[in-house]
């Protein structure tokens, strides 16, 4: 893959979205829902973003295609709205996104246009560590001022910082997967995922596990005080027309409270 490859697939729709829920952990009603990219690759198939980011933040693509997955993403909520459905959704942002000062202008606006309340969308930043702090707290603050909730995503691989968590505005800290998924089995991992979460809540953040793949996992981070999950044994990625009635059918769900 090339970034003359990328920027095609930006603009002649070989990019699409999917949606991962995100339930609450007391009352196991959902929350909001994760936009996840993927690239329908004509030669490679789908290509998860793992595999394109980095292209698009060193190829100069990654503002190109961050506004096509927000513009995707609200546009998609709007369509929730209409059927009485408006999870809290979070969508990724690269922190290269935020060396523009337009950015957090940018945002709102497309949140004005489809409709959405700010308050409604979690920015999850991403390999925060290539940014400089004091520009990303100028960038961050403006964004918590227009409403926007703001998440340090992948909280304990190295991407992120002790430091950035007691000098930037986030509302929210995600713990990276590879922590979650084996916190039933592991010791370790077991006391790294609470450690995060008393951090977090000592720090007066949201916390949320990523990669919940069993319920004993589900199980042990409602026991450890997490406040939200996702994950395959919820839910995996869908597609967004598919959303609001996998919600309406889980909230039906015996133990899940109504909404």
């Amino acid at each position: 893959m090339n970034a003359p490859e990328l920027e095609h697939a930006i603009v002649n729709g070989e990019l699409f979205l999917n949606y991962q829920p995100i339930v609450d952990l007391t009352s196991r009603e959902i929350m909001g829902s994760e936009a996840l990219v993927r690239w329908r690759h004509p030669r490679r198939g789908v290509v998860p973003p793992l595999e394109f980011i980095g292209l698009a933040e060193t190829s100069g693509l990654i503002d190109a295609l961050t506004e096509w997955v927000l513009d995707s993403a609200l546009a998609q909520w709007r369509e929730w709205r209409a059927t009485g459905f408006a999870p809290l959704l979070a969508i990724n942002i690269s922190a290269k996104n935020l060396a523009r000062s337009d950015f957090p202008d940018n945002a709102a606006a497309a949140c004005r246009k489809y409709g959405v309340p700010c308050e409604r969308i979690s920015l999850e930043v991403t390999e925060s560590a290539t940014q400089d702090s004091i520009d990303m707290m100028e960038k961050l603050t403006r964004l918590r001022l227009k409403g926007f909730n703001c998440a340090i995503d992948d909280f304990g691989t190295g991407f992120s910082s002790l430091v950035q968590l007691r000098d930037l505005p986030f509302s929210e800290m995600k713990i990276d997967r590879s922590f979650v998924m084996t916190a039933d089995t592991s010791k370790a991992d077991r006391v790294i995922v609470k450690a995060i979460i008393d951090l977090a809540h000592n720090l007066s953040l949201g916390v949320v596990a990523e990669g919940v793949e069993s319920s004993e996992v589900l199980d042990l981070l409602f026991d450890l005080g997490c406040d939200r999950a996702q994950g395959y044994h919820i839910a995996r990625p869908m597609p967004g027309e598919t959303v609001a009635a996998w919600a309406a059918d889980w909230q039906a769900r015996p133990g899940v409270s109504a909404a």
